[in-house]
């Protein structure tokens, strides 16, 4: 079958089957196309003229008979859906390759420069690897259907095409993300990070710097090669965010420190931006409207709100072994996350504490007392909450769709949204 028939027929079923959503899914498959194949393609409509010339009924009557015998393993594959599936292992393999793809991007010719960029790459030492596989899955969830009639055709190589380019999206933001952490742990003089010694603790503050600044530097080549000016600008924000984060969060004032605006405006640029805007390449790459890549983007930003405020959480209730860092470490930094923001408006006087700073061990333990006394936790837990419920509403408002495999990755990106609540490390 050739690549011009196999076409024909996918833009034959959209335009034929709707005016609306599905004609305008043709042209966005036209598009996309296009700039895979490096090929320009005739208007729809004028491809489904000449399929209808060419072979007429004949194909709209097996067409109609495929999809007929397609009914009771469309209905299987929703109920296979519903069934609750560990999301991390249904993106097993691809986190695998991925892991592979990452050590061998990070080589680099000065052995000390890429001993220090490998660190939080090599085996054991990669975390949780949670964005990867929330955009591995996002990535699934918005897939356009493939009939089985044109697998093998250019249908499958343009899905594998696009899908490899998404796992790059994944590659790149993992490599910020890491870069993100050197720098991090070099500011707040950190020792420990993921449950091993802190690099900057084995090779010192200038390495670490330097080794982010190469992962950032080979992020951006990654980005280059996608040869989306619309994507890099995404990915381009999230770097801008994280350092405006950063210095929102070392440069308050008085009065910064006691906003809760100013606290959620500073952790959607150092934790949420990144995932959101990421997500939402993921989708614009897919060639998506803008409305879908909208819901991509607040499903990201809303998870990543979501996940801070009970890393927050976790710093005044988490064990060092359990988080893979110090516990307090906040708070013994002098930096007022949400639990303490609200116990300070159940108790201002909370509020000359933390004006005094907390180089004195015993302002630490009146802080830590006024907040056993408040709701913080609770609240903060129940915020929390709120970003997880919009996180999932903006999954539920994705287009409709009958893929057994966008099904299963819209229920496991759903119950992500839980397993950040509910963690404990």
């Amino acid at each position: 079958m050739s690549w011009r028939w196999a076409l024909a027929r996918r833009v034959a079923t959209l335009v034929g089957t709707s005016t609306g959503g599905a004609g305008a899914q043709a042209q966005r498959l036209f598009s996309s196309s296009g700039a895979l194949l490096g090929r320009h393609f005739p208007p729809a409509s004028q491809i489904w003229n000449e399929v209808v010339g060419c072979r007429g009924a004949a194909f709209v009557s097996s067409r109609w008979l495929h999809d007929a015998t397609q009914y009771q393993t469309r209905q299987d594959g929703a109920s296979r859906a519903e069934e609750r599936q560990d999301p991390f292992e249904l993106v097993a393999d691809e986190l695998s390759i991925l892991a592979n793809r990452l050590r061998s991007m990070v080589v680099a010719e000065v052995p000390k420069l890429a001993s220090a960029a490998e660190y939080f790459f090599k085996l054991g030492a990669e975390g949780k690897r949670f964005r990867p596989t929330v955009l591995l899955l996002m990535a699934s969830a918005l897939k356009f259907p493939i009939s089985e009639s044109t697998e093998g055709g250019v249908f499958s190589m343009l899905a594998s095409t696009l899908r490899t380019r998404q796992q790059n999206i994944a590659e790149i933001t993992e490599m910020i993300h890491v870069a993100s952490l050197l720098h991090d742990d070099v500011l707040d003089d950190a020792d420990t990070r993921r449950g091993v010694t802190s690099l900057n603790c084995i090779m010192g503050n200038k390495l670490s710097v330097l080794a982010g600044d190469f992962l950032l530097s080979r992020a951006c080549v990654a980005l280059a090669a996608l040869g989306n000016t619309e994507v890099v600008s995404l990915m381009a924000t999230a770097v801008e965010h994280l350092v405006t984060g950063e210095t929102m969060q070392i440069s308050t004032s008085r009065e910064q420190r006691r906003s809760m605006e100013y606290y959620l405006q500073k952790t959607y640029y150092k934790t949420a931006s990144l995932i959101s805007n990421s997500c939402k390449a993921v989708a614009v790459l897919a060639g998506h409207t803008a409305d879908v890549s909208l819901l991509a983007y607040e499903y990201g930003r809303n998870l990543g709100l979501a996940f801070q405020l009970i890393d927050d959480v976790l710093d005044f209730t988490g064990t060092s072994a359990s988080l893979g860092k110090g516990s307090l470490s906040d708070i013994r930094h002098g930096i007022i996350t949400a639990p303490m923001l609200y116990a300070m408006e159940e108790f201002p006087q909370l509020h000359d504490v933390i004006d005094q700073g907390f180089d004195n061990p015993a302002n630490v333990e009146l802080a830590l007392d006024y907040l056993q006394k408040s709701r913080g936790i609770e609240r903060t837990k129940e915020l929390a909450q709120e970003h997880v419920n919009l996180a999932i509403k903006a999954i539920e408002a994705l287009p409709d769709s009958d893929d057994e495999d966008v099904l299963i990755s819209r229920r496991a990106l759903i119950d992500i949204t839980q397993r950040v609540i509910t963690r404990t490390k």
